[in-house]
């Protein structure tokens, strides 16, 4: 769906695009192009206030990116059966120090009931801050680029909410769903497509008048074999993430864990298939 038109430009030169705006904010145009560019929005205060947005989004993504590129290399890097072994130990030894094991169940799939999936949300073993990967580590770069937003936060507003599930559902190539948040006092402002690992992923994004936006990123390139309820943490941004059926699904927000695992019990019932 094309929710923006590309913009005119002044007599006399060539026509300035959308993508010359998006080459313009990267820094990737010629010297007398870019003088086009600059001219354009010199008398365009709207399309220069589109372009400035594009560039502080890029520097967040450079803040959370960048550290990783220094990251020194593992002198020994795991097998991939040996790491995913580690991790399924790791993940085994903290559930039973915290869950009871009435609650082992909860790690099936179409065993949680509403009771169960509260007490392992509160319960839900951490992941160190800054160790998410994946889509949860995805979901979280995405939203803390988009929920700042002020003017753009979303592509396609709440007030076409059909229209951006069908558009979503089209372009993923399986159905998807905004939740309805209204009860727990958070209402639909939107959603966009991103990019994923291999393909286009769904974000929706919430509001309330006294507490920070939430996200849910909503993918199927997550992995199936992973599907219990996990925590992490990325900068100021918290993540519960699953993955459901042919679906991952990742909820971020700047918010304490209790909240975020209060709205991710609703949302979990609203998507649960059946």
């Amino acid at each position: 769906m094309d929710v923006t038109r590309p913009p005119s430009s002044s007599p006399g030169t060539p026509p300035i695009t959308e993508a010359d705006l998006h080459a313009y904010a990267d820094g990737q145009l010629g010297a007398a192009r870019r003088e086009d560019v600059e001219r354009y929005l010199a008398a365009h205060e709207e399309e220069r206030r589109r372009v400035d947005d594009w560039r502080r989004q890029n520097e967040a993504l450079h803040a959370l990116l960048d550290p990783v590129l220094s990251e020194p290399l593992p002198l020994r890097l795991p097998l991939k059966a040996e790491a995913a072994a580690w991790r399924w130990r790791a993940l085994a030894a903290g559930v039973a120090l915290c869950v009871v094991s009435a609650s082992a169940a909860w790690f099936a799939r179409g065993a949680i009931d509403a009771e169960a999936l509260r007490a392992a949300l509160a319960k839900t073993p951490s992941a160190p801050a800054g160790e998410l990967a994946g889509f949860a580590r995805r979901a979280a770069i995405a939203h803390a680029v988009y929920s700042p937003e002020v003017r753009r936060p979303v592509e396609v507003g709440a007030d076409q909410e059909q229209a951006l599930v069908t558009w979503l559902t089209r372009r993923i190539g399986r159905p998807v769903k905004a939740p309805a948040l209204g009860p727990l006092g958070y209402e639909l402002i939107g959603g966009r497509l991103l990019p994923g690992e291999s393909g286009p992923v769904a974000q929706f994004m919430y509001g309330a008048p006294d507490r920070p936006r939430l996200t849910l990123y909503v993918t199927s390139e997550a992995p199936s074999q992973d599907v219990a309820f996990r925590f992490g943490e990325q900068g100021k941004v918290k993540v519960f993430y699953w993955v459901e059926g042919r679906f991952g699904y990742a909820l971020s927000a700047e918010a304490g864990k209790d909240e975020l695992a209060r709205v991710a019990e609703e949302v979990y019932r609203q998507l649960k298939p059946g």
